[in-house]
């Protein structure tokens, strides 16, 4: 039987303190979300000033991440670059970069969706929340 290491209430408090304070640090309004590794909400956090639709989106980023293991962004790109039939791809509709996934020896453990800036001004938000484990 194999052991998984999961993230606690902890974490994700640590996670979201580093993804809002680096969000406040350069005057973005942001929503930031953390997921487990399911896809399944933990943390959603919208910052003041926010647009409503963001609060949709950081779940969708950091959902897709966590089940693909792999930065939201990387769908975003393959689409740009020609292969449309990844839009058909089941459970994952936020292929937008802004998310994150959180990855500690070579296991998600689930992931930082943030949405309300430019899109890599998104995952620099996810990536300074993910940073504050020390992974």
């Amino acid at each position: 039987m194999q052991s998984k290491q999961m993230l606690t209430l902890d974490d994700v408090k640590k996670i979201a303190a580093a993804a809002e304070a680096e969000a406040i640090k350069n005057n973005w309004a942001v929503v930031i979300s953390i997921v487990d590794d399911g896809g399944h909400l933990l943390w959603l956090q919208r910052l003041d000033g926010v647009a409503p639709i963001s609060a949709h989106i950081a779940p969708a980023k950091a959902k897709t991440a966590a089940l693909g293991c792999r930065e939201s962004r990387i769908y975003e790109e393959m689409i740009n670059n020609g292969r449309v039939s990844f839009l058909s791809a089941p459970y994952i509709d936020g292929m937008l970069e802004g998310g994150v996934p959180i990855m500690l020896n070579g296991q998600c453990l689930g992931a930082v969706g943030v949405s309300g800036v430019k899109s890599a001004e998104d995952a620099q938000i996810a990536k300074a929340g993910i940073a504050a484990l020390g992974l």
